[in-house]
This record gives C-alpha cells, structure tokens and sequence, in this order.
C-alpha cells in the first residue's frame, strides 16, 4: 500500500507539473507583450509585499524546515526584495536595451523558467526567482524543496497576488504543491520550460543539466579563507565568525575553513576565543565528525543550520555558554577528514601555512573537496596579496575583508546582488556570474555594415538589366573599332552621342529643358569594354541611363552615375585628362579602382561628372569612402 501511494504521488507531482508548464506557457505568450513600464509595476508591487512580509516568511521558513535564524532568514528576505529589486529596477528589459550607430541589442524573454528552491534558504530564494523572472518577462513555475513547500508556497503567494493586482496574468507565476523527483524532472524537461534555475544538492543540479534544457545550476560552497599576515586579525575574525553564523551558516557562501598564515596563527586563536569561537580537542574534533558526516562520508542533514549548543548537543560534546561557532584543527582534505567538507552550520575547520603560496595551496584544495568554482575569501591589508591569492583561486568570487556570506551574494560588495551564484566550469556550471535578471534574457543585436565587403558584380547590375545590354560587338561596330578594340577617346565618343540622345550635356543656355512625360524612367545599365590598362585587363564600365516604363517620373530626373565624393587629380596618373569645369575644377572622364585607392591614400576628392565612366569596382570602393566630388 506504501509503495502504490509512493506511486501515486509521483503521478500527481508529474500531471502537476504538466498543466502548470501548460498555463505558465499561455500567461507568458501575454506577459511577453507588456511594455517596460508595466514589467516595472509588478514587480515594484512584488518587492513590496515581499518586503512587507519578509519576518513572517522568515519564521514560517524556520518553523518548518528547522534551518536558521528567523531574524536572518527575515533580513535574506529583505535582501531578496528590497536590495535585488533597487539593483535592477532600472535595468531595461524590454525592446532596445542598448544601442550604438553600429549595433542596437534587443531584448527578447525565454518562456517559461522551472525554478527549484532549496530547503536551507527557502522564501528568500522564492522570491528571488519570482522576481527576476517576471522582470525579463518569463513566466516561472516553482518546484519546492518538499521539507520547506509550505513556507515556499505561502512566499509566492505574496508575491503572486500582488502582481496580479497590477495586470500580471494568474498562470505566471505558479508553485507545486506536489513535488517529488519525478514531478521535479518533468517539469525541467517539458517541451514548454525554456530555461532552469535549479538551486539545492549536487544530484539535483546534475539533473537539470542533463534535462536537455539551458540551466543556471548552482554548486556547493566549501568556502576557505585566509588570514594573512598583514591582516587586521581582530577586524578578520569578527568578520568571518558573522558570515558563519549568519544564519546557522545555511548560506553555501559561507565560511567553511579558516586558514591561518603562520605569523599570525596564535593571535588569530586568540581572537576566535575571545569572540565566541570555540576548539576542540583532538578527541572532541573526531567526536564532532561523527554527527556531522553520515558513514557514506556525506552531510548528515541533522546537523544543517543548527546553532552550535544543538551541534554539540548532537555529539555528546561539552561547550562554554555563549559559544557562537566550533573550530577544529584539522590534519588534512578529504573523505579521511569529515570536517574539510562543506557543512552549512556553525563548524569551522582551521589550518596554519605558512606564506600566502602555501597558503593558497591550502585553500585550492579545500575549494576542491566539493567547492569548485564557488568562493574563497582572503583578509589582507596589502592589494598585491589579495590579486596572488585571486590569481590562485578556482572560485568565481574571491571577496576580500569582508564576510564571504554576504561579500558573494553583493550585500556587503558590488556584486550583483543575487541569491543563485553561478560556480562557472570548475563547478559544472554554465556561467559563473551572480544570476541576474540578464541570465533570463535572449538578447538579439541588430548590426548594421562598418566595413564595405567588394564584390565582384555591381548592385545596380540585375540579371533583367544585363539581358537588355547590347552586346559589345555592336557598340564596337557604332565607331568603327578595328579587331575589338576600343580607345578611350572611342568611350568618350560613344558616351557623349549617348547622353545627347537624351538631351544631357547640351551647352547652350537657351536650348529649353526636354518637357516632362507621364512615363515612368526606368535605369538602364550598358557595359562598355574600355581600351586595356597597363596590366592588359579591361574593366567594364557602366552608364545608367533611363527608360520609359509604366510609372510616371519625368524624363529629366535621368540618371548617369550618382554624383558623390571622389578624387581630384589622382585619375590623371593613368593617363585621364581632366576637362575644366565652369568652377575652376576638373572632371577626369574616367576613374579605375586604383585611382579611389591613390586618392583614399591621400585624402584626395575625384571630381566627376556626368561624362566621367567609373569603373564598377572603383564605385564599390569609392563610394562608402566619399571620395567622388560632382563639378
């Protein structure tokens, strides 16, 4: 009977998770069309209930699940509603988000976020979530922790109803009410989820990486930090003992080993006793290893945001009132040493080394017993031995003279603020930035051209265009060329019998203008083969004309090549002889891709005119250049 409820709950879980993917999908097909404004109001409406009930869902959190401190879980809370949400309220998240002359970036929404919350930092994570996705505009379904549903449950009803309140469609945000395993990994996989924000164990992390969707996994913490000798020893024992007991040390952020550089060993004893710290003798240490590791050598979760006087307690240990955290001095790293491991409570394991590359060493390999990539911590007075100690580190945040709980998460950094921290590859994860409302972002850019590519036909020239060319050898036979070949002053004739054709080029002032017709001018391109440059090949030419065709433009409005900037004189090296111009300056009557190439060297303008034949790839160089000038 037990295992057909089992079965039945795993089937309830699964159906959930379907139609909560299904509804979210539909809602967020409308969220995706809100504008900034209204993204902005319903989630300033979120932060504030959130905010208004963060001590009330940080009780309910603590009630439930066991874990912390309802004062601290009510400040994580407030962090995640007041301190996230001002970090990015002004953040645009909808059409153009940023733009230059070059590239204009737009934002687009994924869909449909499966987001899954931890038991250890269960409301604050919620809402965390909720907000981040409903900013970039994606619906977001929540999969809780089962020993903490309540607690999660009730935060994203908060903060649900009160952006329903301001327009947001029901289905976009939702929570399982029943979840397990299977209901947990269809919810990642359906076909409607777009992205995965998966926050818990390391089997859990692996899983939504496995699913097949984009995930945003979140690794373990083992978190080492190093008090170096030029430290503030006072100052860095204060700040370490608040990021451990912050919270019962529930936050994966904080301090799990302390390692002490040599010179300042003693004094750093001294200061951990004299603020509440308290260590343990050999035999105390191996006591207080058996409660806290299982025989499988994992955290055994009796112990996870316990104070220290129920940790000890737990182990049959005696400790002075008052103790605010247990030290060990432990011998080495790994399964033979239980108290290197990551323990999320008040524990902290303690070394001496004796420099800071011994030192480093030290930390690197606590980071790699079930830390990598997360975050280490170092408290120096000197800049140059935190960027060595930095430079060492397989951790995403290395936080300096300050808590490393609240230094990762940006509370007391410049960090973004965060309650999902990315543990980059060393940890197996996909990015290791503080997760942001941009995480949740398809960002779409828009690139206009900055450098012209030639090519090796002309735009102008289409393939109608060409078919209605005559062929060369008819031009040729017009003047006479003997055997195919053609003088430039055969070109210019050609051009200028051409162009009178059409009326263009006339000198007399009082010849009248041709009147205008109803057709329509449509360009003409003809190909003439010019006589052979110095390296015997011969460029084609082009010369736009105009023909009627069925629209009405004015047979004025003819078009020879478009007069933009070019060059002055640089065409002569080839021979061009340029024609005076009523302004004192010259047209060269014909421009090779050499010539744009002499003038862009030089700064020159190629003055041209209606007359002037510009070879196709001397236009496709000059032109973006502005280096043709009309005369």
């Amino acid at each position: 009977m037990a295992a057909a409820a089992t079965v039945d709950q795993d089937l309830v879980s699964v159906q959930q998770a379907r139609e909560l993917v299904e509804a979210a999908s539909r809602a967020q097909a409308v969220l995706a069309r809100f504008d900034q404004a209204k993204i902005d109001r319903i989630c300033e409406a979120m932060a504030r209930a959130a905010l208004k009930e963060a001590a009330r869902l940080g009780q309910l959190a603590v009630e439930e699940t066991g874990f912390g401190v309802p004062a601290d879980k009510a400040e994580k809370n407030r962090f995640a509603a007041e301190d996230v949400w001002h970090a990015f309220k002004n953040l645009r998240t909808v059409g153009v988000i940023s733009e230059s002359a070059d590239v204009l970036e737009i934002a687009s929404p994924r869909g449909v976020v499966a987001a899954i919350i931890p038991s250890t930092n269960p409301t604050s994570t919620a809402i965390f979530k909720c907000l981040i996705s409903i900013k970039s505009r994606n619906a977001v379904v929540l999969s809780p922790h089962p020993s903490a549903a309540r607690c999660i449950g009730e935060s994203v009803r908060v903060v649900r109803e009160a952006a329903i309140k301001e327009g947001l469609p029901a289905d976009a945000i939702a929570c399982m009410t029943t979840a397990t395993i299977e209901g947990t990994e269809a919810l990642m996989k359906s076909k409607k989820t777009a992205v995965i924000l998966a926050t818990g164990g390391i089997g859990l992390v692996r899983a939504a990486y496995s699913s097949g969707k984009p995930a945003f996994g979140v690794g373990p913490g083992n978190v080492p930090v190093f008090i170096e000798r030029s430290a503030d020893v006072p100052l860095a024992v204060q700040n370490i003992l608040t990021g451990k007991c912050f919270d019962n040390g529930t936050i994966c952020a904080s301090e799990q080993a302390v390692v002490a550089d040599a010179p300042v060993a003693k004094a750093v004893r001294e200061q951990f006793s004299a603020q509440g710290g308290h260590f343990l003798s050999a035999a105390e240490a191996e006591q207080l290893a058996k409660v806290v590791a299982t025989p499988q050598r994992t955290l055994n979760p009796k112990i996870v945001g316990k104070s220290a006087e129920v940790i000890a307690q737990l182990a049959g240990l005696s400790i002075p009132a008052g103790t605010r955290c247990l030290l060990a001095e432990v011998g080495g790293v790994g399964r033979e040493h239980p108290l290197s491991m990551e323990k999320l409570s008040p524990i902290l394991a303690f070394y001496v080394e004796d420099g800071i590359e011994r030192g480093a060493a030290r930390c690197f390999e606590i980071l790699s017993y079930g830390g990598m990539g997360h975050t280490a911590g170092i408290h120096t007075r000197s800049r140059e031995m935190a960027t060595a100690y930095g430079m060492e580190m397989p951790a995403s945040r290395v936080v300096v003279n300050t808590p490393t709980t609240h230094g990762a998460i940006g509370f007391s950094t410049a960090l973004p603020p965060s309650m999902t921290l990315g543990c980059g590859s060393w940890g197996g994860n996909v990015t290791s930035d503080n997760i942001s409302p941009l995480h949740l972002l398809d960002i779409k850019r828009v690139a206009f051209e900055t450098r012209p590519v030639k090519s090796v036909r002309p735009a102008r020239e289409t393939l109608a265009q060409q078919s209605a060319m005559p062929a060369p050898s008819t031009l040729r036979e017009g003047i006479g060329a003997p055997s195919g070949n053609i003088s430039r002053a055969d070109v210019a004739a050609i051009v200028d019998r051409f162009l009178a054709t059409r009326g263009i080029g006339q000198s007399d002032p009082a010849t009248p203008p041709a009147p205008a017709t109803p057709a329509s001018l449509t360009p003409t391109v003809i190909d003439i083969a010019p006589s052979p440059s110095s390296s015997g090949v011969v460029p084609p030419v082009e010369i736009a004309a105009t023909t009627p065709s069925n629209g009405g433009h004015d047979a004025a409005s003819v078009a020879t090549q478009p007069p933009t900037p070019t060059v002055s004189t640089p065409a002569a090296a080839n021979g061009n002889v340029p024609a005076s111009n009523s302004n004192g300056r010259k047209a060269v009557d014909f421009v090779s891709e050499d010539d744009v190439r002499r003038a862009i060297q030089k700064g020159d303008k190629i003055y041209v005119n209606a007359k002037t034949i510009i070879t196709p790839s001397a236009r496709d160089l000059g032109e973006p250049a502005e280096v043709f000038a009309k005369v």
